[in-house]
């Protein structure tokens, strides 16, 4: 297989391709093994060919966003990663509101600017959240009670093979920080977003606001994947792990952050072997305070290191 990758590598222009990449440089966690080839992406013609060569020698490949919300283990990971970058952007004006269509390496921050320069509101409660537009699709993001499902019309993919599909808001599938994109094996190229017109003043108050909120509340000081469990409902978990006196618990260079129970951070020498025993401490002491069950928000990938 090392062979076949080589081959496929030699496809592309040298400063795109990486190596035995440390993943701890593509991750917001800051932790993470080597890839054995990390490829960056530039056009829809090199994410076909490169799928093509891909499925045609089984080699493995794992898409990556902007890395803000994975945890790779120390032992990294076999294959190709294959990490996006068209960044494009069109707007579309009507009479009362505007389609906004991007390509899925844009990351929210930027988009929401671009909303703001262009007067159209809808993305001001996404404007803090650091992950790329593809990776926000892929898992539904949200913040202050609204999600990407209220925004998206429909959204331009690529399957294993090459073939180009569009999705229309229904088939997407969207439901609490999930979509169709989680099972259904296609890569997400662009997405068509709805906005509607607004003051530009209130927009960027309304931006400036869930920023300070967001520097208040979360530990953007240390290296995180944002929150590590999902919410039980209508209840938030970082209350029960709070209540479960969790807060400030560490192992190793992993902690419960003192700022927010959600958020598992890395004080500066965290593996994915603390990060994950955590992890598994918090789930285990809440559900024996709560008899709740919390599932993690963050996806985890990788090989275990030899000898974990």
């Amino acid at each position: 297989m090392d062979k076949r990758m080589e081959e496929l590598a030699e496809t592309f222009n040298p400063n795109q391709v990486y190596k035995k990449e440390p993943m701890s440089k593509h991750t917001s966690f800051k932790i993470g093994g080597n890839a054995d080839y990390l490829i960056k992406i530039k056009s829809e013609e090199e994410l076909k060919n490169c799928l093509q060569i891909a499925m045609e020698h089984k080699i493995p490949y794992f898409v990556l966003g902007n890395g803000t919300n994975l945890l790779v283990r120390e032992g990294g990971i076999r294959g190709i990663v294959l990490k996006i970058e068209q960044k494009e952007y069109a707007i579309e004006k009507k009479e009362n509101f505007a389609y906004l269509t991007a390509k899925a390496g844009i990351t929210l921050a930027n988009l929401a600017w671009i909303a703001l320069e262009n007067n159209l509101t809808g993305l001001e409660e996404m404007s803090g959240i650091p992950g790329t537009l593809g990776g926000a699709i892929k898992m539904n993001a949200g913040a202050y009670g609204r999600e990407m499902k209220d925004v998206v019309v429909s959204s331009k993919c690529m399957d294993s093979r090459g073939k180009i599909q569009e999705l229309n808001l229904e088939e997407h599938k969207f439901s609490y920080r999930k979509s169709a994109f989680e099972k259904n094996g296609l890569i997400l190229l662009e997405t068509k977003l709805k906005l509607f017109y607004g003051n530009q003043v209130e927009i960027q108050q309304k931006m400036e606001e869930y920023k300070e909120k967001r520097r208040q509340k979360q530990p953007l000081e240390f290296p995180n994947a944002g929150s590590t469990f999902k919410r039980i409902g209508q209840i938030p978990t970082a209350k029960l792990i709070e209540d479960a006196g969790l807060k400030g618990y560490s192992i190793g260079g992993a902690e419960v952050s003192t700022k927010h129970a959600g958020f598992i951070i890395n004080k500066g020498n965290a593996t994915s072997h603390d990060v994950l025993k955590l992890i598994e401490y918090v789930q285990k002491k809440v559900k024996e305070k709560f008899e709740q069950e919390i599932e993690l928000e963050i996806i985890v990938m990788g090989e275990e290191k030899k000898g974990e």
